[in-house]
C-alpha cells in the first residue's frame, strides 16, 4: 500500500492511534528480544548474536544481507526510490561477558535480564522492524538500511561503526541510532571525551625503608589526588569521571599493582586535550617518590560536535514526542550519534522504553512503553522518508 504524506502534520495525525496498532506486534517482538538477550555479546564477541539476527532478516527477506570484516550485521529493507537512504542503527555489543547468566525473566509488565536495555532492545527493534512495515502495509520511498554495528563500547571505540562508514558509499540522508532506554532520549550533540586507563606497577621485592609507602594503591592514589585538584570549569561544561580503580590481593599482601579507569568530558576539544595533557604530567612526577612504573592508555575518545536545534530532524522529533505526550530528555551522547554526525550526516538517538537497575544482572524494560517507543521511531522514518527532515536548499 503507498503512504504518501503532505507534511508532517499528516504524520503526527496518526499517532495517538498508532501504539495500539504496535501492539499487534508484541509476539514477534518479544520472541526476538528473548533470543538476542540470551546470547552472550560482549565487545569484540557480537559474532553469534549478529548471526541471528542476520537470520531474521533472511526469513524477512531483506535484501544484501551481509556481514563485513569488522563483524557488522546489514540488510536493507528496499524502497521505491533506490538512489534514496536513510541508515538505523543499534550496537550489537554488551558489558556482559559469556560468563554471566544471560536467561531472561518475562512478566506481567516487565522483561528483566542482564542488557536488556542496553542494547537488546535496540537489536530487537532492528530485526521486528521488517514485520511492523509489513504488518501496517507501509513501504517508503527510500532504502533502510538496517545495521547492527559491533565494538561499540568500552576499548571498541565505535570501530565497528567507523569501518562500516569508511568502506560503504552510501549516501545517506539521515541516520537513527537505536537504544532501549530511554523513552524521549534525544540526542544529536556529541561532547568531546577521552577515556583512560592508567596502571600502576611497583618492584614486588619490599623496600624495609619505605614500608607504608611502596605500595601500587597509595602511588595510585597520589594520582588520584592530583587529577581532582585540575580544575574544572563550568563553562565550556567540563567533567572527569573516576569509573573504576582495582588494586591488591589481600589484607596483609604488599599491593603491587593497581589501576584506574576514567572518563573525561568537555563541551571543548581543547580543554579535553588540556586535561590529558595534566595527567599525563600528574603521571610523570608520581612515578620517582613511589618507585613507580605507570602506564596511560587512552582507549577511546570522541569529538565534540552535532546538528543544531533548530535542524528539522531535531524539530521532527520534538514534534512527535510531544503529540505522543513523551517529554524529551536531550543529552549529548558518546555513541553511534557521535560518529554520524562527525561525518556530517544529521542524525539522533532515540530510546524505545523506560528502563530501571541499567547495567546490572536485574536490569529491567517496561513493556507497555514499549509501544510507544516504536511509534515515535515510526513517525520519525516518515518523516525523514517524506523530505521533511531535511535542511532548506
Amino acid at each position: 500500500m503507498e503512504i504518501k504524506f503532505g507534511s508532517i502534520d499528516e504524520i503526527l495525525e496518526l499517532l495517538p492511534a498508532l501504539p495500539d496498532k504496535l501492539r499487534g506486534i508484541q509476539e514477534t517482538l518479544i520472541a526476538n528480544l528473548i533470543m538476542l538477550s540470551e546470547i552472550p555479546s560482549p565487545t569484540f564477541e557480537e559474532e553469534a548474536r549478529v548471526k541471528l539476527l542476520l537470520q531474521r532478516m533472511l526469513e524477512s527477506e531483506l535484501d544484501n544481507i551481509s556481514t563485513d570484516e569488522a563483524g557488522n550485521g546489514v540488510g536493507i529493507i528496499p524502497g521505491k526510490d533506490p538512489s534514496r537512504n536513510i541508515l538505523l542503527v543499534a550496537h550489537a555489543d554488551s558489558v556482559y561477558s559469556e560468563k554471566v547468566d544471560h536467561a531472561i525473566s518475562v512478566l506481567a509488565e516487565e522483561i528483566v535480564g542482564p542488557g536488556i536495555a542496553d542494547n537488546s532492545l535496540g537489536m530487537a527493534v532492528l530485526a521486528t522492524l521488517p514485520n511492523i512495515l509489513e504488518m501496517l502495509g507501509i513501504q517508503l520511498n527510500a532504502n533502510l538500511v538496517l545495521l547492527s554495528s559491533t565494538k561499540g563500547l568500552g576499548s571498541g571505540n565505535l570501530d565497528g561503526l567507523r569501518f562500516f562508514m569508511d568502506n560503504n558509499k552510501i549516501p545517506f540522508e539521515a541516520g537513527i541510532c537505536i537504544e532501549g532506554e530511554k523513552l524521549g532520549r534525544l540526542s544529536y550533540t556529541a561532547e568531546g571525551m577521552f577515556r583512560g586507563h592508567i596502571t600502576c606497577s611497583i618492584p614486588e621485592e619490599l623496600d624495609w625503608q619505605r614500608v607504608g609507602q611502596n605500595s601500587a594503591i597509595i602511588a595510585l592514589n597520589e594520582v588520584i589526588n592530583r587529577i581532582l585538584e585540575i580544575p574544572i570549569p563550568k563553562r565550556p561544561r567540563t567533567s572527569i569521571v573516576l569509573g573504576a580503580i582495582r588494586g591488591g590481593k589481600s589484607y596483609n599482601v604488599m599491593a603491587t599493582h593497581s589501576s584506574l579507569r576514567f572518563e573525561v568530558r568537555s563541551e571543548d576539544a581543547e580543554m579535553v586535550q588540556t586535561i590529558r595533557e595534566r595527567i599525563e604530567d600528574i603521571i610523570a612526577h608520581a612515578s620517582s617518590p613511589y618507585n613507580a612504573e605507570f602506564k596511560f592508555d587512552i582507549v577511546s575518545s570522541r569529538e565534540p560536535g552535532g546538528i543544531d536545534v533548530s535542524h528539522p530532524l531535531v524539530k521532527s522529533c520534538r514534534m512527535v514526542m510531544e503529540k505522543l505526550g513523551v517529554q524529551p530528555t536531550i543529552r549529548p551522547s558518546m555513541s553511534e550519534v557521535s560518529e554520524l554526525i562527525a561525518r556530517g550526516l544529521p542524525a539522533v538517538t532515540l530510546g524505545i522504553t523506560e528502563a530501571s537497575n541499567l547495567h546490572d544482572l536485574n536490569e529491567t524494560i517496561r513493556i507497555k512503553p514499549i509501544y510507544t517507543g516504536l511509534a515515535q521511531l515510526l513517525a520519525v522514518l516518515l518523516a525523514i522518508d517524506g523530505g521533511f527532515c531535511n535542511e532548506p536548499e
